[in-house]
């Protein structure tokens, strides 16, 4: 990543991060010491759902909501979780104590098939019950990137169809994700904007994508988009205030003459697009995304009891 390039992730340095102790399984281990099996399907096939959340108050935001999404997911592909929501929430606590967390951390909450018997592909392998990893970090977004935006550019790696790798799973397999972002970085960009299988505008490598046009907010469809957590406390918050939002189809025209963009993600919360394919999007004057932020930290605020 060249020294100019920022992502939705982009965090300040926070050296506490390097004796961070990380949960494997019910043990509470230095960073330097947390490991997986080889034989692990999570490494050996991506076989696995994970979720990031952020710890505000000593709370994490819109647990119910990322509970029934990972439990979803993770029933779909029979991935049997081995414990329930509020056993997630234990494992959580435990981490965060550990770690002496309160408030401002990001948590990326994993759990695999499990180890495997042989180094092969089929799921039965996976005897020994399922591995779960919980990294968790100090972690304030680069305040610089509400200035300054991300600047994207579409990428050819497309998002796929439900047939094929269905993008609502929050999966380990990422590498079409991956993919795109290396695509961006190769055009001087700092994401990648990825199209929907019929050429219309998706998601972003990381986060969920929204235009402002005409005083109104628009979004995919979510067909072929992970249906972020994030995503859906925007379109919710923007109904209940009044300001005209869509889910829908639409193409790089209407992106390209956009007044402003954004993109949403548990990290980032909202983070404003500067630039598509080297187009600046609007005037640089950004009054609905700050709107919309406002009002997404009175939701965090109502959700767990303070500002973000």
């Amino acid at each position: 990543m060249s020294q100019d390039t920022h992502t939705t992730h982009s965090a300040e340095d926070d050296i506490r991060n390097r004796d961070i102790k990380i949960y494997v399984n019910g043990a509470l281990l230095h960073r330097d010491e947390a490991k997986v099996s080889v034989y692990d399907a999570g490494f050996m096939l991506g076989d696995g759902m994970w979720e990031g959340m952020r710890l505000y108050n000593g709370k994490w935001a819109f647990f119910d909501e990322h509970m029934d999404r990972f439990f979803n997911s993770c029933k779909a592909v029979s991935l049997d979780v081995g414990m329930d929501a509020d056993g997630i929430l234990e494992a959580l606590t435990m981490t965060a104590e550990a770690n002496g967390m309160t408030d401002n951390a990001h948590c990326r909450m994993m759990l695999t098939r499990g180890i495997k018997d042989k180094p092969f592909q089929h799921p039965s392998l996976s005897r020994s019950g399922p591995t779960l990893v919980i990294i968790m970090e100090h972690s304030r977004p680069v305040e610089a990137l509400q200035s300054r935006g991300i600047r994207l550019a579409t990428v050819p790696q497309a998002r796929g169809l439900p047939m094929t790798q269905d993008a609502k799973y929050n999966s380990h397999s990422k590498l079409n994700c991956v993919i795109a972002c290396l695509q961006a970085e190769q055009a001087g960009a700092d994401e990648g904007l990825m199209l929907d299988p019929h050429g219309f505008v998706n998601t972003t490598n990381a986060c969920n994508f929204f235009i402002v046009r005409r005083g109104e907010v628009w979004t995919s469809t979510g067909d072929y988009c992970m249906n972020g957590v994030t995503r859906q406390k925007v379109i919710d918050l923007c109904r209940a205030d009044g300001i005209p939002v869509f889910e829908k189809n639409y193409s790089l025209y209407e992106a390209y003459g956009a007044e402003e963009a954004f993109l949403t993600g548990t990290f980032g919360a909202q983070t404003p697009v500067s630039e598509i394919d080297g187009k600046p999007i609007g005037s640089g004057e950004r009054p609905m995304t700050a709107r919309i932020r406002a009002l997404y930290k009175a939701a965090i605020q109502e959700n767990v009891g303070a500002v973000p």
